[in-house]
Protein backbone atom coordinates (compact mmCIF):
# COMPACT_ATOMS: atom_id res chain seq x y z
CA UNK A 1 0.00 0.00 0.00
CA UNK A 2 1.33 3.44 -0.88
CA UNK A 3 2.35 5.52 2.24
CA UNK A 4 -0.35 8.19 2.76
CA UNK A 5 1.87 11.04 4.30
CA UNK A 6 4.40 11.00 1.11
CA UNK A 7 7.04 9.56 3.16
CA UNK A 8 10.49 10.44 1.55
CA UNK A 9 12.82 7.51 0.18
CA UNK A 10 16.42 6.98 1.61
CA UNK A 11 19.01 8.66 -0.23
CA UNK A 12 21.06 5.98 -1.37
CA UNK A 13 24.77 5.55 -0.32
CA UNK A 14 27.35 6.73 -3.04
CA UNK A 15 28.50 4.33 -5.47
CA UNK A 16 32.38 2.95 -6.12
CA UNK A 17 32.75 6.09 -9.12
CA UNK A 18 30.92 8.59 -6.89
CA UNK A 19 33.17 7.80 -3.55
CA UNK A 20 36.30 8.23 -6.41
CA UNK A 21 35.27 11.46 -7.50
CA UNK A 22 34.43 12.81 -4.01
CA UNK A 23 37.81 11.85 -2.52
CA UNK A 24 39.70 13.35 -5.59
CA UNK A 25 37.44 17.03 -4.80
CA UNK A 26 38.21 16.55 -1.54
CA UNK A 27 42.04 16.33 -1.81
CA UNK A 28 41.63 19.08 -4.49
CA UNK A 29 39.72 21.78 -1.94
CA UNK A 30 42.02 20.71 1.00
CA UNK A 31 45.13 21.78 -1.43
CA UNK A 32 43.86 24.86 -3.17
CA UNK A 33 43.12 25.37 0.86
CA UNK A 34 46.30 25.50 2.04
CA UNK A 35 47.64 27.08 -0.83
CA UNK A 36 45.44 29.97 -0.33
CA UNK A 37 46.68 30.16 3.77
CA UNK A 38 50.45 29.33 2.37
CA UNK A 39 49.76 32.56 -0.04
CA UNK A 40 48.99 34.81 2.83
CA UNK A 41 51.69 33.91 4.99
CA UNK A 42 53.85 36.73 3.15
CA UNK A 43 51.33 39.45 3.20
CA UNK A 44 50.36 38.73 7.06
CA UNK A 45 54.23 38.44 7.89
CA UNK A 46 54.93 41.77 6.14
CA UNK A 47 52.17 43.65 7.66
CA UNK A 48 53.42 42.19 11.39
CA UNK A 49 56.70 43.68 10.94
CA UNK A 50 55.33 47.10 10.20
CA UNK A 51 53.08 46.81 13.41
CA UNK A 52 56.55 45.99 15.48
CA UNK A 53 55.76 42.36 16.19
CA UNK A 54 59.53 40.77 17.32
CA UNK A 55 58.58 37.54 15.38
CA UNK A 56 56.61 38.74 12.43
CA UNK A 57 55.87 35.40 11.29
CA UNK A 58 53.96 34.02 14.60
CA UNK A 59 50.97 36.20 13.93
CA UNK A 60 49.71 34.11 10.22
CA UNK A 61 51.30 31.16 11.61
CA UNK A 62 48.55 31.44 15.07
CA UNK A 63 45.73 32.52 12.84
CA UNK A 64 45.91 30.38 9.59
CA UNK A 65 46.24 27.38 11.74
CA UNK A 66 43.52 28.62 14.39
CA UNK A 67 41.24 29.03 11.42
CA UNK A 68 41.12 24.68 10.95
CA UNK A 69 41.21 23.86 14.24
CA UNK A 70 38.39 25.73 15.37
CA UNK A 71 37.23 23.62 11.61
CA UNK A 72 37.47 20.22 13.39
CA UNK A 73 36.96 21.44 16.70
CA UNK A 74 33.41 21.94 15.28
CA UNK A 75 33.01 18.87 13.72
CA UNK A 76 33.57 16.86 16.75
CA UNK A 77 31.17 18.89 19.08
CA UNK A 78 28.45 18.04 16.22
CA UNK A 79 29.68 14.45 16.02
CA UNK A 80 29.16 14.09 19.70
CA UNK A 81 25.80 15.99 19.35
CA UNK A 82 27.40 19.10 21.69
CA UNK A 83 27.02 21.55 18.66
CA UNK A 84 27.86 25.16 19.58
CA UNK A 85 26.14 27.44 17.88
CA UNK A 86 29.28 30.46 17.99
CA UNK A 87 31.89 27.55 17.02
CA UNK A 88 31.29 27.41 13.44
CA UNK A 89 31.60 31.42 13.32
CA UNK A 90 35.28 31.42 14.55
CA UNK A 91 37.12 29.95 11.16
CA UNK A 92 34.93 32.94 9.46
CA UNK A 93 35.95 35.51 11.63
CA UNK A 94 39.46 34.26 11.45
CA UNK A 95 39.37 33.90 7.89
CA UNK A 96 38.06 37.98 7.39
CA UNK A 97 41.14 39.19 9.62
CA UNK A 98 43.41 37.24 6.94
CA UNK A 99 41.53 38.47 4.02
CA UNK A 100 41.30 42.36 5.52
CA UNK A 101 45.32 41.88 6.12
CA UNK A 102 45.80 40.64 2.55
CA UNK A 103 43.92 43.28 1.07
CA UNK A 104 45.95 45.98 2.72
CA UNK A 105 48.87 44.76 1.20
CA UNK A 106 48.10 44.73 -1.94
CA UNK A 107 48.90 47.59 -4.55
CA UNK A 108 45.68 48.12 -6.59
CA UNK A 109 42.46 47.11 -6.81
CA UNK A 110 43.12 43.66 -8.38
CA UNK A 111 45.64 42.74 -6.22
CA UNK A 112 43.67 43.43 -3.21
CA UNK A 113 41.06 41.20 -4.67
CA UNK A 114 43.64 37.85 -5.38
CA UNK A 115 44.82 38.45 -1.87
CA UNK A 116 41.37 38.67 -0.54
CA UNK A 117 40.39 35.88 -2.18
CA UNK A 118 42.88 32.96 -1.38
CA UNK A 119 42.23 33.16 2.03
CA UNK A 120 38.47 32.23 1.36
CA UNK A 121 38.91 29.22 -0.54
CA UNK A 122 39.80 27.04 2.65
CA UNK A 123 37.10 28.21 4.95
CA UNK A 124 34.15 27.54 1.71
CA UNK A 125 35.57 24.34 1.71
CA UNK A 126 35.69 23.79 5.39
CA UNK A 127 31.85 24.46 5.59
CA UNK A 128 30.94 22.76 2.92
CA UNK A 129 32.57 19.96 4.57
CA UNK A 130 31.12 20.72 7.81
CA UNK A 131 27.59 20.88 6.22
CA UNK A 132 27.71 17.29 4.87
CA UNK A 133 28.96 16.04 8.31
CA UNK A 134 26.55 17.37 10.16
CA UNK A 135 23.24 16.66 7.84
CA UNK A 136 24.50 13.41 8.20
CA UNK A 137 25.06 13.11 11.62
CA UNK A 138 21.36 14.92 12.87
CA UNK A 139 20.06 12.25 9.98
CA UNK A 140 21.25 9.75 12.14
CA UNK A 141 20.57 10.42 15.41
CA UNK A 142 17.49 11.55 14.31
CA UNK A 143 17.98 15.77 15.70
CA UNK A 144 18.53 16.89 12.03
CA UNK A 145 15.14 18.87 10.91
CA UNK A 146 13.67 18.59 7.69
CA UNK A 147 13.07 21.68 5.49
CA UNK A 148 9.42 22.73 4.24
CA UNK A 149 9.67 23.27 0.47
CA UNK A 150 10.01 26.15 -0.89
CA UNK A 151 7.00 25.78 -3.45
CA UNK A 152 4.85 25.36 0.11
CA UNK A 153 6.27 28.75 1.23
CA UNK A 154 5.43 30.79 -1.79
CA UNK A 155 1.89 28.91 -2.45
CA UNK A 156 0.88 28.94 1.45
CA UNK A 157 2.45 31.21 3.52
CA UNK A 158 0.54 31.76 6.40
CA UNK A 159 -0.33 27.76 6.72
CA UNK A 160 3.36 26.54 5.95
CA UNK A 161 4.57 29.32 9.02
CA UNK A 162 1.77 27.75 11.51
CA UNK A 163 3.17 23.98 10.10
CA UNK A 164 6.78 25.41 10.76
CA UNK A 165 6.23 26.70 14.09
CA UNK A 166 4.23 23.34 15.33
CA UNK A 167 7.46 21.32 14.03
CA UNK A 168 9.54 23.80 15.87
CA UNK A 169 7.69 23.85 19.12
CA UNK A 170 6.92 19.82 19.49
CA UNK A 171 10.68 18.92 17.70
CA UNK A 172 8.63 17.37 14.63
CA UNK A 173 11.99 16.87 13.17
CA UNK A 174 10.06 14.63 10.19
CA UNK A 175 8.96 16.62 7.39
CA UNK A 176 6.02 13.98 6.03
CA UNK A 177 5.09 13.34 9.54
CA UNK A 178 4.13 17.06 10.52
CA UNK A 179 1.97 16.78 7.28
CA UNK A 180 -0.18 13.69 8.71
CA UNK A 181 0.16 15.70 12.09
CA UNK A 182 -1.61 18.45 10.03
CA UNK A 183 -4.25 16.73 7.87
CA UNK A 184 -5.47 14.68 11.01
CA UNK A 185 -5.55 18.42 13.05
CA UNK A 186 -7.68 19.87 10.34
CA UNK A 187 -9.92 16.87 10.49
CA UNK A 188 -10.48 17.14 14.02
CA UNK A 189 -11.08 20.91 13.62
CA UNK A 190 -13.80 19.98 11.30
CA UNK A 191 -15.28 17.18 13.63
CA UNK A 192 -15.67 20.01 16.31
CA UNK A 193 -17.11 22.30 13.67
CA UNK A 194 -20.01 19.82 13.21
CA UNK A 195 -20.32 19.39 16.64
CA UNK A 196 -20.79 22.63 17.49
CA UNK A 197 -21.49 24.69 14.63
CA UNK A 198 -20.42 28.11 13.88
CA UNK A 199 -19.03 29.02 17.89
CA UNK A 200 -17.37 25.98 18.16
CA UNK A 201 -13.99 27.81 19.59
CA UNK A 202 -15.91 28.98 22.17
CA UNK A 203 -17.87 26.05 22.54
CA UNK A 204 -15.43 23.43 22.44
CA UNK A 205 -13.68 22.37 26.36
CA UNK A 206 -10.72 24.37 26.96
CA UNK A 207 -8.54 20.34 27.74
CA UNK A 208 -9.61 19.51 23.54
CA UNK A 209 -8.63 22.85 21.93
CA UNK A 210 -5.18 22.59 24.20
CA UNK A 211 -5.03 18.70 22.08
CA UNK A 212 -5.85 20.67 19.34
CA UNK A 213 -3.40 22.47 19.33
CA UNK A 214 -1.01 19.65 19.74
CA UNK A 215 -2.37 17.70 16.94
CA UNK A 216 -4.67 15.28 18.31
CA UNK A 217 -8.93 16.31 19.45
CA UNK A 218 -8.40 14.26 22.90
CA UNK A 219 -6.19 12.23 24.80
CA UNK A 220 -6.71 8.16 23.55
CA UNK A 221 -7.50 7.22 26.97
CA UNK A 222 -10.64 9.47 27.08
CA UNK A 223 -11.66 9.14 23.59
CA UNK A 224 -14.40 6.78 23.62
CA UNK A 225 -15.10 4.08 20.69
CA UNK A 226 -18.04 5.50 18.87
CA UNK A 227 -20.14 2.47 17.68
CA UNK A 228 -20.54 2.30 13.22
CA UNK A 229 -24.02 4.29 12.41
CA UNK A 230 -26.38 1.58 11.81
CA UNK A 231 -27.99 1.13 8.00
CA UNK A 232 -31.06 3.74 7.13
CA UNK A 233 -33.96 1.65 6.87
CA UNK A 234 -36.16 2.24 3.89
CA UNK A 235 -39.54 3.37 4.92
CA UNK A 236 -42.47 0.58 5.42
CA UNK A 237 -44.99 0.38 2.94
CA UNK A 238 -48.59 1.35 3.65
CA UNK A 239 -49.83 -1.75 1.84
CA UNK A 240 -51.16 -4.24 4.10
CA UNK A 241 -49.15 -7.45 4.64
CA UNK A 242 -50.88 -10.86 4.97
CA UNK A 243 -51.23 -12.12 8.26
CA UNK A 244 -48.33 -14.35 9.07
CA UNK A 245 -48.49 -17.68 10.84
CA UNK A 246 -46.93 -18.55 13.97
CA UNK A 247 -45.27 -16.40 16.38
CA UNK A 248 -43.11 -13.54 15.13
CA UNK A 249 -38.85 -13.62 15.30
CA UNK A 250 -36.99 -10.78 16.84
CA UNK A 251 -34.52 -9.03 14.41
CA UNK A 252 -31.10 -9.79 14.68
CA UNK A 253 -29.75 -6.81 15.94
CA UNK A 254 -27.10 -5.29 13.63
CA UNK A 255 -23.55 -6.10 14.05
CA UNK A 256 -21.22 -3.96 15.61
CA UNK A 257 -17.39 -4.26 15.64
CA UNK A 258 -15.85 -3.12 19.37
CA UNK A 259 -12.56 -1.89 19.92
CA UNK A 260 -10.72 -5.11 19.84
CA UNK A 261 -12.02 -6.35 16.91
CA UNK A 262 -10.99 -3.44 15.33
CA UNK A 263 -7.82 -3.11 16.32
CA UNK A 264 -7.26 -6.98 15.46
CA UNK A 265 -8.49 -5.97 11.89
CA UNK A 266 -5.61 -3.49 11.68
CA UNK A 267 -2.95 -5.35 12.67
CA UNK A 268 -3.83 -7.77 9.53
CA UNK A 269 -4.18 -4.88 7.10
CA UNK A 270 -1.12 -2.31 8.50
CA UNK A 271 1.13 -5.17 8.74
CA UNK A 272 3.32 -4.00 5.94
CA UNK A 273 2.74 -0.17 7.24
CA UNK A 274 5.12 2.08 7.74
CA UNK A 275 4.72 4.22 11.54
CA UNK A 276 4.30 7.30 9.39
CA UNK A 277 1.42 5.41 7.46
CA UNK A 278 -0.52 4.70 10.14
CA UNK A 279 -2.87 7.66 10.93
CA UNK A 280 -6.45 8.23 11.54
CA UNK A 281 -7.34 9.33 8.23
CA UNK A 282 -6.13 6.13 6.28
CA UNK A 283 -7.64 3.46 8.96
CA UNK A 284 -10.76 5.07 9.05
CA UNK A 285 -10.74 4.37 5.73
CA UNK A 286 -9.24 0.73 5.29
CA UNK A 287 -11.36 -0.35 8.67
CA UNK A 288 -14.92 1.72 7.37
CA UNK A 289 -15.54 3.30 11.04
CA UNK A 290 -15.70 6.07 12.51
CA UNK A 291 -12.85 8.94 13.17
CA UNK A 292 -12.95 8.49 17.04
CA UNK A 293 -12.78 4.74 16.22
CA UNK A 294 -9.76 4.98 14.12
CA UNK A 295 -7.76 7.56 16.19
CA UNK A 296 -8.06 5.21 19.36
CA UNK A 297 -6.84 2.49 16.91
CA UNK A 298 -3.65 4.17 15.94
CA UNK A 299 -2.91 4.85 19.21
CA UNK A 300 -2.91 1.35 20.54
CA UNK A 301 -1.31 -0.39 17.36
CA UNK A 302 1.65 2.19 17.32
CA UNK A 303 1.75 1.79 21.08
CA UNK A 304 2.06 -1.93 19.97
CA UNK A 305 5.19 -1.51 17.67
CA UNK A 306 6.99 0.74 19.84
CA UNK A 307 6.39 -1.82 22.80
CA UNK A 308 7.81 -4.50 20.74
CA UNK A 309 10.54 -2.57 19.51
CA UNK A 310 11.95 -1.98 22.87
CA UNK A 311 11.66 -5.30 23.71
CA UNK A 312 13.88 -6.25 20.40
CA UNK A 313 16.25 -3.96 21.49
CA UNK A 314 16.07 -5.82 25.24
CA UNK A 315 16.23 -8.91 23.67
CA UNK A 316 19.49 -8.12 21.12
CA UNK A 317 21.82 -6.75 24.25
CA UNK A 318 21.84 -10.34 26.16
CA UNK A 319 22.65 -12.18 22.78
CA UNK A 320 25.50 -9.61 21.47
CA UNK A 321 27.01 -9.79 25.70
CA UNK A 322 26.92 -13.48 25.00
CA UNK A 323 28.24 -13.27 21.42
CA UNK A 324 31.15 -11.03 23.01
CA UNK A 325 31.97 -13.53 25.65
CA UNK A 326 32.73 -16.36 23.49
Amino acid sequence: MTSQTGERAAVPPLTRPEMGLAGVGALAAAGVGALGLISSFDAVSLAAARWGFGEPWMLPVGIDTAIPVFTVANLLLIRMDMALAWVRFVPWVLTLVTCGLNVAAGSGVWAKVAHGTMPLLWVVFSEIGAHIYAVRIGAAIGRRMEKIRFSRWLLAPLSTFALWRRMTLWEVTSYSTALACERERLLARADLHERFGRGWRRKTPRRERVMLRMGELAPATSTPVKPDPEPVQAPESTAPRPPRKGPSKPKPAAAQRTAAELLEEARTLAAEWSDDAVNAEALRKALRCGSASARLVRDALLAERAEARSLHAVDTAPAEADGVAA
